[in-house]
């Protein structure tokens, strides 16, 4: 007969538990979990039921533990945080010398692929598996050991290691435009902008960057936009119109003379690019060694 079957409380309101214990918070249980506050509530009721104990009382919309909720959640908390090491350590057992590195497909393709060598120089004995996504890294599933994106996407309970600038400045196609000086401000209006639609947005667009320079955008002005950056981009070398671009993924194409900057002015965003290292990936020397190639990468340029 399984015993713990017949006394363990349902598993998966355990998670749910800690995270609302922890942070004493349903709605932030929420936003970490990335699941409705209405589950959060249901999870809680269920243990509470189960156990016929209150574990948190309820005033004011705030919630805040019961001496019994307080008692759980230490035993829960250690629970869980043993069950995590226990895992992160087969997995590296599993895949010692491999580490897996998320990044957006954008900066994987531009500027990652064209470095990656120099890391494989340095540090041969490690085996670096490049995944890219479009979302952000809250909406990211899979296994991954460090992860590279914007700074303004989401980036859920995965602490932040270091960030690193970057410059902002319109690109186009060279036969876009024919130019023998840079384009003023005032003559983009005249131009087909081409805009990234996400949400919540993430990147610095049209408006934003001609707000810095005191500029507005003409509601009659003539725009496309797109769903994906790296679509916008390869828009703009096809001569579609005139597109936001950052240093890192756009510079490769301007060395190659697919791109061209038709305007001088730029802004630069001190913390642009963020690193992150998984929440489960521990202290691996392979996970550090990777995380302090890309700070030296990124802080060079």
């Amino acid at each position: 007969m399984n015993e713990l079957g017949k006394t363990l409380p349902p598993l998966a309101s355990l998670l749910p538990f800690e995270s609302a214990a922890r942070l004493e918070s349903f709605s932030k249980a929420a936003d970490e979990l990335h699941i409705t506050q209405a589950a959060i509530s249901r999870q809680i009721r269920g243990l509470e039921d189960d156990l016929g104990v209150k574990l948190f009382v309820r005033r004011n919309r705030a919630v805040f533990l019961t001496p019994q909720g307080r008692e759980l959640a230490g035993v829960v908390s250690a629970a869980l945080h043993r069950i995590g090491e226990s895992a992160a350590s087969l997995r590296a057992t599993r895949n010692s010398h491999r580490v897996v590195l998320l990044c957006q497909l954008c900066e994987a393709f531009y500027w990652l692929m064209p470095r990656l060598s120099t890391f494989h120089q340095q540090c041969p004995h490690i085996e670096i598996q490049v995944v890219t996504t479009t979302r952000p890294l809250t909406e990211f599933n899979d296994p991954f050991d460090v992860a590279l994106q914007s700074t303004r996407r989401a980036s859920g309970a995965h602490p932040l290691i270091f960030t690193a600038s970057d410059d902002v400045f319109p690109v186009c196609s060279p036969a876009y435009l024919s130019l023998g000086e840079p384009l003023p401000l005032s003559g983009l209006q005249r131009q087909t902008l081409l805009h990234h639609s996400a949400a919540p947005p993430h990147l610095m667009e049209w408006e934003e960057w001609l707000q810095v320079f005191g500029q507005t955008l003409p509601e009659d002005a003539r725009s496309a936009t797109f769903d994906s950056y790296p679509l916008m981009l390869q828009a703009a070398v096809e001569g579609h119109g005139i597109a936001m671009g950052w240093r890192r993924t756009a510079s490769r194409l301007m060395q190659m003379g697919a791109l061209v900057r038709p305007c001088a002015e730029s802004v630069r965003l001190p913390e642009a690019i963020s690193v992150y290292r998984h929440q489960a990936a521990g202290r691996r020397e392979e996970v550090a060694a990777l995380l302090a190639w890309l700070k030296a990468q990124l802080q060079e340029e």
